[in-house]
């Protein structure tokens, strides 16, 4: 199978091709896309190298898949661009999540959603993936009716330059070095915390946050969930953190919530206070799954769990997840 990643230069386009090689996605012919910039660069893949192409040249490879994580404009330039040559897109970035004539799929949840049809899959937000997986099961047999997240989300989501700006910080402080860093925000991220990830909308939340809400509601396609959000900004690699505190319509036993988690695709449990075990980024660091913890009963109102989730945004979060919404297209027999 023909497959082209757009945006391949990228961290998340990086990962892309990392995950397509681990889960021996069926490359036949892998084409690489970048910028105009990054034309005739090489890529690796298995070991092999590959020159990045041009948009149009990779239109006219005709790739059955392009997964694409180049940024909003440039998908919203290109990728109707590729579905009108018969190639499906399944994009990462924000362009199409809430168009209501594009699929937001996240496969554990809803991938079976999508249909032939489907030319242009949307890939939600990083912190979104991980919440509705874990909250998936829990939702179909104890019925959400709210949900409050905090996040804690690593610089990785920013991407290079946020990482470049918190490791310049710490070799400052550490070496009292002299050398120049990039700004990915207006303030110091090492040793400090951000409340404030994407820009400020009329209602005082971010774009971010109110992404967590509209994503969510449509993933699990229930607009009646009621869903805030804070997200903040911290300074670690490795994977998003949320304390999330969900609310449903009947109530529930610990040890059953425990238990459905443990059955559910694509979740681990990592739930035991005794012995101070539960998720951080730095396990979650370069695996799939979504890790879940610090299960406990909200005692301040009935029917209210508090839960800790835990994963790789660059993997389950972004590449995974799209090479994923492939795996699922492949297996039904929905590209050609």
């Amino acid at each position: 199978m023909k497959v082209a990643v757009v945006g391949a230069t990228g961290l998340v386009g990086t990962k892309m091709l990392q995950v397509l090689a681990e889960r021996n996605f069926p490359v036949t012919e892998l084409i690489p896309v970048a910028s105009e910039r990054s034309v005739g660069k090489d890529v690796e893949y298995k070991g092999k190298k590959f020159k990045v192409v041009s948009m149009t040249d990779a239109i006219a490879a005709k790739p059955a898949v392009a997964l694409f994580s180049a940024g909003g404009s440039t998908s919203l330039e290109w990728a109707p661009k590729f579905a009108e040559a018969g190639i499906t897109v399944i994009d990462n970035s924000s362009a199409w999540r809430m168009d209501p004539t594009k699929k937001l799929v996240v496969p554990e949840v809803n991938a079976d959603v999508l249909t032939p049809a489907d030319k242009i899959i949307a890939n939600p937000n990083c912190s979104t993936i991980q919440m509705v997986v874990a909250l998936q099961p829990l939702h179909k047999k104890y019925n959400i009716t709210r949900i409050v997240v905090s996040t804690y989300q690593s610089v990785t989501g920013t991407g290079k330059k946020a990482v470049d700006q918190m490791m310049g910080e710490r070799q400052k402080a550490v070496k009292n070095a002299k050398d120049e860093y990039p700004m990915a925000y207006k303030y110091p991220i090492d040793l400090n915390v951000i409340p404030q990830i994407d820009v400020f909308l009329d209602n005082g939340y971010t774009k971010e946050e109110m992404k967590m809400v509209n994503e969510t509601r449509k993933i699990m396609g229930d607009d009646s969930i009621r869903v805030t959000s804070t997200t903040v900004r911290i300074p670690v690699m490795g994977g998003h953190s949320e304390s999330v505190n969900v609310e449903f319509t009947k109530d529930y036993e610990l040890n059953d919530v425990k238990q459905l988690l443990e059955k559910s695709p694509g979740i681990v449990v990592v739930d035991d206070p005794a012995s101070q075990q539960y998720p951080m980024p730095m396990d979650a660091h370069e695996k799939d799954e979504v890790f879940v913890g610090r299960l406990r009963r909200d005692e301040t109102q009935p029917n209210t769990l508090n839960m800790w989730i835990v994963s790789d945004n660059l993997r389950k979060g972004a590449a995974t997840n799209a090479v994923q919404i492939a795996e699922y297209l492949m297996g039904k027999g929905l590209l050609k």
